[in-house]
C-alpha cells in the first residue's frame, strides 16, 4: 500500500519535483520553530500543504511526527516554517515508493510500543504521546499527538500515554472480534518507564496519582 502518485502530485504542485532529495525530514533541534517573527501574509498555501501531509500520514508513518509538529503552527505560520517544510517535500521525494506491506499469512498477535516526550513544547510545556501497534510484524496503527494537560513529571506523561495506547488496543480488539479474527493470546505492550510500571502493577500507588484523574477531561 502506497500513495506514490499522490506524493508526486504534491511535489509537482509545489514546484519541488526537480529539487534535491533529502534523507531526513527535520533536524534534531526544533526550538527555533516556536519563534513568532516574520509571520506569513498568505496562510492558505501552508495550511493546504499541511492538510495534504496529514492525508499522506495515513500510509506513511515515517513523516507522522514531523507533520504533527508543523501542524501546530497552522494558525500563525512564519516564513521560516514555510522554508523548513520544504525539507519534508524533499524527504518525500527521496522515498516516493515508501508504503506499508501486509502479508496475508502473518501471525495475528498484537503488540504495541509506547513512548512520551515530556514537556517537549517549549511554549506550553505540553508533552507528546507516541505509540505504534503491530499485527505480527506489520504496522497497523500509529499516533503522535500533543497531550491536552501539562504533566508535572515524566512518569505522569508516560502514564497518560499508556492510557492512550490502552484505549487503542481495546479498539483493535473490538474490531478483530467483529471480524471474527481470533488472536492467540493477549496483546503485548512495551514501555520503558519504571515508575509507570510500578503504578500500573501496584494498587497502593494509585492514591498518589489521583491528580491525573482530576486533570484529565472525560474525552481524553
Amino acid at each position: 500500500m502506497s500513495k506514490r502518485k499522490y506524493a508526486l502530485d504534491i511535489l509537482e504542485e509545489t514546484g519541488m519535483l526537480g529539487s534535491k532529495p533529502c534523507f531526513t525530514p527535520l533536524m534534531s533541534n526544533t526550538k527555533f520553530l516556536f519563534e513568532t517573527t516574520d509571520k506569513l501574509q498568505n496562510l492558505n498555501p501552508y495550511r493546504r500543504l499541511i492538510g495534504k501531509f496529514l492525508y499522506l500520514t495515513n500510509i506513511r508513518p515515517n513523516i507522522t511526527f514531523v507533520v504533527e509538529l508543523f501542524s501546530q503552527f497552522v494558525q500563525e505560520p512564519t516564513v521560516h516554517h514555510q522554508q523548513v517544510v520544504q525539507d519534508i517535500l524533499r524527504y518525500i521525494k527521496a522515498n516516493l515508493a515508501h508504503g506499508l506491506f501486509f502479508n496475508s499469512e502473518s501471525e495475528v498477535h498484537i503488540k504495541a510500543f509506547n513512548y512520551s516526550d515530556w514537556a517537549s513544547c517549549p511554549n506550553t510545556r505540553h508533552s507528546t504521546t507516541d505509540y505504534f501497534l503491530f499485527r505480527g510484524y506489520y504496522l497497523i496503527s500509529w499516533k503522535t499527538k500533543k497531550q491536552h494537560i501539562v504533566s508535572r513529571s515524566s512518569s505522569e506523561a508516560e502514564y497518560k500515554a499508556l492510557m492512550a495506547i490502552a484505549r487503542e488496543l481495546q479498539l483493535i480488539n473490538y474490531i478483530l472480534r467483529d471480524l471474527h479474527v481470533q488472536t492467540p493470546d493477549l496483546a503485548t505492550l512495551y514501555y520503558d518507564n519504571q515508575s509507570t510500571h510500578h503504578i500500573t502493577h501496584n494498587p497502593s500507588f494509585h492514591e498518589r496519582m489521583k491528580h491525573i484523574d482530576i486533570d484529565l477531561p472525560c474525552d481524553s
